[in-house]
């Protein structure tokens, strides 16, 4: 990374302050003794004199006592002095409670300063959290808080993709090398099926890289929210995902209701064929089915995707939406999937600010329900459309 360069030593803005404090408070009292000196000053004559009063009553027409008159130049070497002393005092004033107020206004800042000196160092854990109603720093503390947060979980996403990444593609690599190895030790390796177990422990691994791709994406929330219908979606996904059950004997029964939603396309689709596939290939029952419902009501948007199969127990449901949580499945290799299909439908689910249930069917199976805020934008948009063929 590119170092900053060097900056010169400078004044604190705290000093900047205190100077600019006492220099309005230095400016503005040598204007009210200007005012002063103009405004009053200017009605004093500019030569002292003696002034004679009225005569005594009774003293036979003799003059009063005289009595001194200053000056303006009397009045100036008596008034400069104390002004003088004055701005003194506004000058120690404004630097003292200047230095002292600019520190107060400046607290916050070495907050800020001291949680993005840790940042950089790092650690991404500590906040500012400042305290107080909301003012120009609060809000400047509050929108770095939010960028730490932003940041964090970035950070924490890229490392769950790396260690979840290293982890898992160690297997198919690992497998794919004894393979050769083995084919290189025996001149009668059956080239086909090696070639077969080669590819099929490739796809795993492509399988499993654009799936940790995608839940790092939905962790981090990198999309624009578009508005999305649930129906539609849930439409495509049992149109992708009808073969697979067909091939397994697992009959799909969907009911779609309008249900509008703000988000990512892709990332619903990929929500809605996680949970559809998750119900295919773990539905146990020779003549089992799948149930997809989407509807709209006072809670928000809801998508339901349940099905037959064994009984499971509370303990292992809560747990199912862990990474590489696998469970056992009827339909070989090719569809077992990669263990982040709930997963990934958790992660999205948080990413819509929504929430996703896990229930245990009393007869056997799986329901897992999906609730996501409603979009009441007022426009009808090309993705509110009714699905077709209902």
């Amino acid at each position: 990374m590119k170092q900053a360069a060097p900056r010169p030593p400078g004044l604190s803005v705290r000093m900047k302050l205190t100077l600019s404090y006492a220099g309005f408070l230095m400016v503005a009292g040598l204007l009210l003794l200007a005012v002063v000196w103009v405004f009053l000053l200017r009605y004093v004559p500019d030569q002292a004199g003696n002034t004679t009063g009225p005569g005594v009553p009774g003293g036979g027409g003799r003059p009063g006592p005289s009595t001194f008159s200053p000056g303006r130049s009397d009045l100036w070497r008596a008034f400069a002095p104390k002004a003088g002393w004055a701005a003194v005092f506004l000058l120690v004033f404004g630097l003292v409670g200047g230095w002292f107020l600019a520190g107060r206004m400046l607290s916050p800042l070495r907050r800020i300063t001291d949680t993005a000196r840790m940042a950089s160092s790092g650690d991404l854990s500590g906040r500012i959290r400042l305290p107080g109603r909301r003012d120009e720093m609060r809000e400047l503390a509050d929108a770095f808080d939010g960028m730490l947060d932003r940041v964090e979980a970035d950070v924490a996403a890229q490392q769950r993709f790396a260690a979840n990444a290293s982890h898992e593609l160690r297997t198919p690599l690992a497998i794919n090398q004894s393979l050769l190895e083995v084919a290189a030790g025996d001149p009668e390796t059956d080239i086909p099926k090696l070639l077969h177990r080669l590819r099929s422990t490739n796809n795993r691994a492509i399988d499993l890289t654009e799936a940790l791709l995608l839940l790092s994406r939905a962790d981090r929330r990198a999309f624009t929210p578009e508005r999305v219908d649930l129906s539609l979606v849930a439409e495509d996904a049992v149109e992708t995902l009808l073969p697979l059950a067909e091939q397994h004997g697992v009959a799909v029964a969907p009911s779609y209701g309008t249900a509008a939603v703000l988000g990512s396309p892709t990332l619903l689709g990929q929500l809605a064929t996680n949970l559809l596939h998750n119900a295919i290939v773990h539905n146990l029952d020779d003549r089992g089915w799948v149930r997809v419902v989407t509807s709209s009501g006072p809670g928000g948007a809801l998508l339901t995707v349940e099905n037959t199969g064994g009984l499971l127990a509370p303990q292992l449901v809560a747990t199912l939406t862990e990474p590489f949580r696998r469970g056992t499945d009827r339909t070989g290799a090719d569809h077992a999937g990669v263990g982040l299909g709930l997963a990934i439908a958790r992660s999205i689910v948080d990413a819509h600010d929504g929430t996703l249930t896990l229930e245990p069917r009393l007869s056997g199976g799986l329901r897992v329900s999906v609730q996501l805020p409603t979009a009441y934008d007022g426009s009808p948009g090309p993705d509110s459309t009714p699905a077709r063929g209902r």
